[in-house]
């Protein structure tokens, strides 16, 4: 599989300036990262949670983890958990499980970027598959969704981190 066609019609479409590089399968954004010889804090890992009856997506620096409690508080929800593989197959049928792209217009979810993150001049991500990434400029990637940023990490992680 390579790059989701449904993501580079859409970014070619936006007229986004990407590039998109393949890699040795990657299954982890810091294994992204080091295939991409990137710091980790530039390479986006995108996480999926359900909150009060609706799905998010969430971004942030591979270097970081999530913080449920955080992000209860960040998006002002009574309840979140992430989404189960099911849901993510159902969600992102043109991905493959745990490649999606940080794109929410693509699939009618809301995105929130992590505030560490989006002070990056550049962002690497998962382009669908394991093996592909796409870079591009923080600031195009804000233009491209205009992601709510937020943050999602706290500077000592919690036990509900991911």
């Amino acid at each position: 599989m390579s790059l989701s066609a449904r993501l580079r019609e859409f970014l070619d479409s936006h007229q986004a300036q990407y590039t998109v590089t393949t890699h040795r399968p990657a299954f982890t954004a810091n294994e992204v990262a080091s295939a991409e010889h990137l710091p980790a804090r530039e390479v986006a890992k995108t996480v999926v949670v359900l909150g009060d009856d609706n799905y998010y997506i969430l971004v942030a620096p591979a270097s970081r983890h999530l913080d449920l409690r955080e992000v209860q508080y960040a998006l002002g929800l009574n309840h979140v958990r992430l989404a189960t593989e099911m849901e993510l197959m159902t969600l992102f049928p043109d991905c493959e499980l745990g490649a999606i792209p940080p794109i929410g217009a693509l699939y009618d979810l809301p995105v929130y970027v992590d505030s560490a993150l989006a002070q990056q001049q550049t962002v690497a991500f998962n382009g669908g598959t394991h093996r592909d990434a796409v870079h591009m400029s923080m600031s195009d990637f804000r233009e491209l969704d205009a992601p709510r940023v937020v943050s999602l990490i706290r500077s000592e992680a919690a036990s509900h981190a991911w």
